[in-house]
């Protein structure tokens, strides 16, 4: 019996050998055969009817990155009537497979934020090799410009943008963040609008300003918003710091330096009118003055700098509610927080949403007037 069971095993075990054998090869390409992909334009097409310009720029090869004194890309671009398209035919003129893997920025025209955005978006969030490292913006003017866009400060086998948007460079508040998967979930989903920053080009200083957004809900008019309203947006949801507050009163101003922001908020449905209430907790030190300060009077400059910040807080909801936008996700928290029923959703866009009113209350303490008073 147990010889017969180890010729079984020995069958078993040269039958799977020989399948291995038979098995084809991977679709393994060597890195010199591979072109990589390291930015993404899409604009409207001025050749195709309803179509769209393609541009794809590619990191060439380069023998010794210490050699080179400027960064070594190549552009190419294509017009056909969907993305995908534009892209398979632009594979066909390059010598060597297209790799998608490290690209991470894909900039759209503003032209096309009116259109279907799942349509010619869908090419990209169904890629699984870039959803989650691949960052989505809007450019100011056309998204090929912004792409072909070399700035002085960008170094060789570095991608400028990349540093605005990642955490690894340059952190701002006026630099807001947005991931493809993030894109597609808040522009297919409900209650939370997404916001993408703005890519401007400053051809004569050879520099990108990257300080607006932009805010799209599904079927509406995207909403711009200014440098400052994108500040104070992504100061609250996304609690960025190392900012600064400018605060005027007279002929004093202030610029209040933060290094923390606290952010919370509740629906009132049940007490009267409905409302949010709002509370903003913000600490920090005073890096400029017009004036001499003494820390004996930090109450009355915490009191200054909340007024101002509760003012603009307030213009900013007043705006997107105008607009009806609603980036914070309060029709998130509102789905989230009742039993699922018919007709939610619409109640809190047609019937809450636009009648409700904020109460922000914004507290504000200086740590310090700086290392000098």
């Amino acid at each position: 019996m147990a010889g017969k069971q180890k010729m079984i095993k020995g069958f078993l075990t040269a039958t799977l050998l020989l399948a291995l054998l038979l098995q084809a090869g991977c679709a393994f390409k060597d890195i010199d055969k591979r072109t990589f992909v390291v930015g993404i334009g899409i604009d409207p097409s001025e050749k195709v009817k309803n179509g769209f310009r393609v541009t794809l720029k590619l990191a060439k090869p380069i023998g010794n990155v210490k050699q080179e004194s400027t960064p070594t890309y190549a552009y190419i671009s294509h017009d056909a009537d969907t993305v995908a398209v534009a892209i398979h035919e632009m594979e066909t003129r390059v010598d060597t497979v297209l790799d998608f893997g490290h690209n991470r920025i894909i900039v759209m025209n503003k032209e096309l934020l009116t259109k279907d955005l799942d349509t010619f978006m869908d090419a990209f969030t169904r890629r699984g090799d870039i959803q989650m490292i691949c960052f989505v913006a809007v450019a100011a003017k056309t998204s090929e410009e912004v792409v072909r866009f070399e700035p002085t400060i960008e170094a060789p086998a570095s991608i400028a943008l990349y540093n605005y948007f990642d955490n690894t460079g340059t952190e701002s508040p006026y630099v807001v963040t947005t991931f493809l998967y993030e894109f597609r979930r808040e522009v297919l989903g409900k209650g939370k609008d997404t916001v993408l920053p703005i890519i401007g080009v400053d051809k004569d200083n050879q520099e990108f300003h990257v300080t607006k957004s932009i805010v799209l809900k599904w079927g509406a008019k995207p909403v711009e918003l200014t440098a400052e309203e994108t500040k104070y947006y992504n100061s609250l949801v996304n609690k960025a710091v190392g900012f600064s507050y400018k605060i005027e009163e007279d002929s004093m101003f202030l610029v209040l330096n933060v290094t923390e922001v606290k952010f919370k908020y509740k629906i009132v449905l049940n007490e009267g009118d409905p409302r949010i209430d709002m509370k903003i907790g913000i600490v920090g030190n005073v890096g400029e003055s017009s004036q001499r300060l003494s820390g004996k009077s930090l109450k009355k400059y915490d009191k200054l700098a909340a007024e101002e910040i509760q003012k603009k807080t307030m213009a900013l909801l007043t705006k997107l509610q105008e607009n009806n936008v609603d980036p914070f996700g309060f029709g998130l928290h509102y789905r989230a927080t009742r039993l699922s029923r018919k007709g939610l959703d619409k109640e809190w866009e047609e019937r809450i949403y636009p009648e409700i009113k904020f109460n922000v209350k914004v507290d504000v303490e200086l740590q310090s007037t700086g290392a000098v008073e």
